[in-house]
């Protein structure tokens, strides 16, 4: 999130709509209320945007303008593309949603949409492309291999940003007749709910014009043109070298969107994102949501080290600010380039490093207008991230030792392999007052979906800041998943798997012999889990002996509750019954935290808060559904049960006899 997302209200005349969201619906927000039509093949992490969009469409939603939407889904991604295409060949505003396999399999007709001038916008849940095995989840890979087709491309760290970055990537494509990619991080960002401040109707409408006005009709049979032409020897290059009068715009035409929108929303954007740059001897760089960790940590080295350290955040990759990036890096002793995918072939490094590099090349000639630099930084880079792998601040951290005791050039993090950077600190970054949560299911129990409206009700209700997200692979159903939740005073900028939490919840108890669920419970903290017994020394009796130990040792609270007996006993609709075991967790989580008390409000107003983050999950399903669901609710707030600390301790004191 900008930092300037945060700015007192009425200082701007468009502060925001707060709410809490995930980074598709974020981007669904800002597509129903100004284009015209979507075409979209669905293909994981994309799906929830299409999905959201083809939603509107169904219940009758029309655009600022009052025109009704259009989705077409076709047989493919590369059919998809070619309807987005023909709608806006003819003048209408339309736009796309997909990821890795899909945006490749759409690379030809990407670059016919560019070179006829078409403003198309797509919006990317950015995802690694399958190589020696299939990943549905985040990779860079996908967009480096669309980076030559003409578009402009722009990333974001967060649902904020998600959501911002699509409306304005909309009004620069327009006013240089240039598509545009809007990306965010594939399940990192498109599943992740957070805090969010939408734009506002009133805006949007504003900011981006209506498409009556601004845009071009090609297949007007009063004023024909000619469009996809056969153009041979003579012609083809002049055509193709014309196109650069557009691009040359494109920089001036986003600068102006990335102004036009702080000067009316307060959150400020540029094609780069320095943080504590201006004295830093050493850089990180990179695109997407781990931005966001490594600003965390860069304030961690900054304090408790006294390292002085930076990070760049590369906002636009189209067209490539290489100016000032180079400005941004010059001054520093050496900084790391960390991407999202591995190009083993390019000994000179991946995408965004071989752009940095070739920019301070033309920075040491002096071209593009720029004074000679005397100096070139010492330049590392390193693959971290990809298909979602885990990057924590501990991973950031050796990414700057590295560069302090200038080590391996090129560097890979999160993994055990010879060229990966060892940890030696991964501090808890979270900031005071910060209640963190994980999860241990199984797919198909709800759970999942429960975290997503505890989070709900802690934004929208509560007014916490607030971050929920899952871990699971492409199996799902009926297999291990964890999920996280963070609930703050402030945004939330760690985007990593929460080793310090203070709740752990197991929903799948089978967790307990396979593994250690109880990794990171900080002293003083909780557990609630799932179980049939009724007595709390039979809940007790059952936890194996190192657990004990562990509970024992940090004095952690233990809770119970048949979530599954309830569940049974609730649902009205036979199939929900499994899935209903989840949210029961949801009073057991009212019970256990203090944020309705915190919070001045009721029992009532506390219910009707739950019950409309209820709706905005289960409405389609019925008024019953949403009735069981909050009975799930009140059973689970009144049926949690706790092992006293007497039998717990009472353990403890006869094994030490």
């Amino acid at each position: 999130m900008s930092e300037q997302a945060t700015t007192a209200p009425g200082k701007f005349p468009y502060p925001g709509i707060p709410t809490t969201c995930d980074g598709s619906d974020a981007v669904v927000h800002v597509e129903i209320n100004v284009t015209q039509g979507a075409g979209a093949f669905p293909i994981t992490s994309s799906t929830n945007m299409g999905g959201g969009y083809n939603a509107a469409v169904m219940n009758g939603w029309k655009n600022l303008w009052g025109d009704l939407l259009l989705f077409v889904e076709p047989e493919s991604e590369h059919s998809a593309a070619s309807f987005c295409e023909g709608f806006a060949a003819t003048g209408g505003r339309v736009t796309n949603f997909t990821s890795g396999q899909g945006l490749v399999l759409m690379k030809e007709v990407l670059y016919t949409i560019a070179g006829k001038r078409l403003p198309v916008v797509m919006n990317i849940g950015a995802r690694a492309l399958t190589s020696q095995g299939l990943n549905v989840h985040a990779g860079h890979d996908d967009m480096m291999s669309v980076a030559d087709c003409g578009w402009g491309m722009i990333f974001a760290r967060n649902a904020q940003e998600a959501s911002d970055l699509c409306l304005i990537a909309r009004r620069a494509a327009e006013a240089s007749f240039t598509p545009f990619f809007a990306v965010q991080d594939g399940f990192l960002t498109t599943h992740t709910v957070e805090k969010v401040l939408l734009c506002e109707k009133e805006f949007m409408k504003e900011f981006v014009g209506s498409p009556a006005e601004k845009l071009h009709n090609l297949m007007d049979t009063a004023n024909p043109v000619m469009s996809g032409v056969v153009q041979n020897q003579d012609s083809y290059m002049k055509g193709k070298i014309a196109q650069r009068w557009y691009y040359d715009r494109v920089g001036p035409a986003l600068q102006d969107a990335f102004d036009l929108f702080y000067k009316n929303t307060g959150r400020k954007y540029d094609v780069v994102m320095p943080y504590r740059c201006e004295d830093a001897d050493y850089i990180i760089v990179g695109m997407g949501c781990y931005m966001e960790t490594a600003q965390a940590t860069v304030d961690y080295l900054r304090q408790e080290k006294g390292i002085k350290v930076g990070c760049l955040n590369v906002v636009c990759f189209r067209p490539f600010p290489m100016v000032q990036i180079v400005e941004a890096l010059k001054n520093c002793k050496a900084f790391a380039v960390l991407e999202r995918m591995d190009d083993p072939l390019s000994t000179t490094g991946n995408h965004l490093t071989r752009e940095i590099k070739a920019a301070f090349c033309d920075a040491a000639n002096g071209q593009n207008g720029q004074e000679p630099i005397t100096r070139i930084p010492q330049i590392y880079n390193g693959s971290a991230g990809l298909g979602s792998r885990d990057v924590r601040p501990g991973d950031l951290i050796a990414v700057v030792e590295n560069m302090i005791e200038e080590g391996q050039d090129y560097f890979c993090v999160g993994i055990d392999h010879a060229l990966a950077l060892k940890v030696t600190d991964d501090p808890d970054l979270r900031g005071p007052g910060t209640f963190s949560m994980r999860g241990h299911s199984i797919g198909g129990f709800g759970s999942v979906t429960t975290n997503k409206v505890i989070a709900t009700i802690a934004g929208d209700v509560f007014g916490k800041d607030v971050q929920a997200y899952p871990k699971y692979g492409s199996e799902k159903k009926g297999l291990p998943t964890t999920y996280y939740l963070t609930i703050a005073e402030t945004h939330v900028y760690l985007h990593s798997e929460l080793n310090d939490v203070d709740l752990v919840v197991l929903n799948d108890t089978t967790a307990l012999f396979s593994g250690n669920p109880l990794v990171g419970l900080v002293s003083g903290g909780s557990i609630i889990m799932q179980s049939t017994y009724a007595e709390p020394a039979d809940v007790w009796q059952r936890i194996p002996e190192h657990h004990k130990r562990t509970i024992q040792s940090l004095k952690i609270r233990v809770f119970y509750a048949d979530m599954v007996q309830i569940a049974r006993e609730v649902a009205s609709v036979a199939d929900l019954q499994m899935r209903m075991q989840g949210i029961v967790l949801l009073g057991a989580f009212l019970k256990l935290t203090p944020y309705g008390t915190q919070s001045n409000m009721n029992a009532d107003q506390v219910y009707a808060g739950v019950e409309k983050a209820l709706r905005k999950y289960f409405g389609k399903r019925g008024d019953r559904v949403v009735q069981d669901n909050m009975n799930c609710v009140k059973r689970g707030y009144e049926q949690l049960r706790e092992v006293p600390q007497e039998i717990i301790q009472k353990t403890r004191q006869a094994v030490a006899v």
